[in-house]
């Protein structure tokens, strides 16, 4: 059964793998997480645009040439090879502190709405290092760390553990684009 003390991911051949959750927030039970994607709707209108209109948006459509390499912020995927993706700047942490932030993502054009169910780890973020950032409710970091794989989930755990964490955000380590934010379930 896969409740709220269960973390599960899918893994390349479609096994579901579960690992069990310790995670707790300050004497509270035990609760889990819900990683939520960029709406596909924000983005459709972009994709009717001819590169020159794109380019004035900060955007740029592209052909996936390599898996992974191009993974989408709305499916949670990595785009197929010969897929349509845009390259567009996108404000992610729209705060009024010094952490407002915003950076080049990927969305794929067929790219379905991730859907994630709680405590779910899409694939990419199990491939790659990733940034988990902890923020309160005004947009201030408390705190922040990286891990691979399956070491994520606790990492994500831990963070909104933190008492006065409102919400995480999750980058890819490498480039630093962001990925998904991630609240309490």
């Amino acid at each position: 059964m896969i409740g709220p003390d269960i973390l599960y991911f899918v893994d390349g051949d479609g096994a579901v793998i579960l690992i069990k959750s310790s995670f707790k927030k300050q004497g509270a039970m035990a609760m889990g997480f819900q990683i939520i994607p960029l709406n596909k709707e924000q983005f459709e209108p972009l994709f009717e645009l001819d590169d020159e209109a794109l380019k004035a948006h900060g955007a740029m459509r592209m052909i996936a040439d390599e898996k992974p390499g191009f993974p989408c912020r709305v499916s949670l995927q990595d785009a197929e090879i010969g897929e349509t993706v845009l390259l567009l700047n996108y404000q992610h942490l729209s705060v009024d502190t010094p952490y407002r932030s915003k950076h080049a993502i990927f969305v794929r054009q067929n790219g379905e709405q991730a859907n994630l169910k709680p405590n779910e780890i899409p694939q990419p973020c199990l491939k790659s290092p990733v940034a988990v950032r902890a923020f309160d409710q005004s947009g201030m970091m408390l705190d922040a760390d990286i891990a691979e794989g399956a070491g994520l989930a606790g990492l994500i755990e831990k963070l909104l553990g933190l008492p006065e964490a409102a919400y995480l955000h999750l980058h890819f380590a490498r480039r630093g684009c962001f990925v998904a934010k991630v609240v309490g379930a």
